[in-house]
């Protein structure tokens, strides 16, 4: 059965409200059994296991966040990121056959303002709001083999796409602690805004029917990966060359789990 991003989301999400909840919980039974002071710690480094679990295990982020005064921080987050496989966005007609290339860039940073008035301990622990900025390019080369609907003949089709999304918006997340300075950090709202810019080029011996249809189901599959892309690649906006590109404006949504170390 094929999921989208959606169901990802919505699995990812619910599983974070439980972990919140008993984490919660955790935190409050071992403050109200130590008696000691808090120690005080500025300086995280995490990773974020979101997007190895949406996007694929190339996708590797890393990041650090420094405590600034009054219960402020700012971060950044930065490593490889990987399209990922989009195979489950197509009909039945095209499968992937060779991954030629692919690789891709993210850096990411926020400004945190830790809500002193409803958090128990000092930044970095508890609820958080803040602006954000993120940037992803993202490159892959494909070899596709192409079977028209009810038929059994095939063709090869290749296709080199390129994504570049910048993002900037305002986010609301929760800092959890654990004992010897081990830390999850859950960034549980983000709208934004999202700008998108796509070059596709498609090869083969195909007709231009059988491009346009190829660029209708990769529209279609990046519309399942990326929440707020709108379409910009063969929506019929015009007529469609072999490369061409498209910008869009939409709403983006950012969401992850990281896990860190403080000190």
């Amino acid at each position: 059965m094929k999921k989208s991003y959606a169901k990802w989301f919505k699995n990812l999400f619910i599983f974070t409200f439980f972990v919140v909840l008993s984490t919660s919980k955790l935190n409050a039974q071992t403050s109200d059994s130590l008696a000691n002071p808090e120690r005080e710690f500025k300086n995280t480094i995490r990773f974020n296991v979101t997007n190895p679990l949406i996007f694929g295990g190339k996708s590797l982020i890393f990041g650090y966040e420094r405590i600034l005064k009054n219960n402020k921080s700012f971060s950044i987050n930065i490593g490889q990121a990987a399209l990922p496989n989009l195979e489950n966005g197509f009909s039945d007609e095209f499968r992937e056959k060779t991954v030629l290339s692919q690789g891709g860039f993210h850096i990411s940073g926020d400004y945190r303002f830790y809500l002193s008035k409803i958090n128990k301990y000092s930044a970095p622990r508890g609820v958080y709001i803040g602006p954000y900025y993120s940037y992803n390019r993202y490159n892959k080369g494909h070899d596709w083999e192409y079977t028209e609907e009810g038929t059994s003949d095939t063709k090869l089709i290749n296709s080199d796409l390129s994504l570049k999304i910048q993002q900037v918006g305002f986010e609301l997340g929760i800092s959890l602690f654990f004992g010897n300075g081990f830390s999850v950090d859950l960034i549980l709202l983000g709208p934004g805004v999202a700008k998108y810019k796509v070059k596709a080029e498609v090869g083969g011996n195909i007709t231009d029917e059988e491009r346009e249809l190829f660029l209708e189901k990769l529209n279609q599959a990046l519309k399942d990966k990326f929440p707020g892309y709108s379409g910009t690649v063969g929506d019929g906006d015009g007529e469609f060359e072999k490369t061409g590109y498209r910008s869009t404006t939409s709403l983006g949504y950012r969401y992850m789990i990281n896990l860190g170390y403080r000190f």
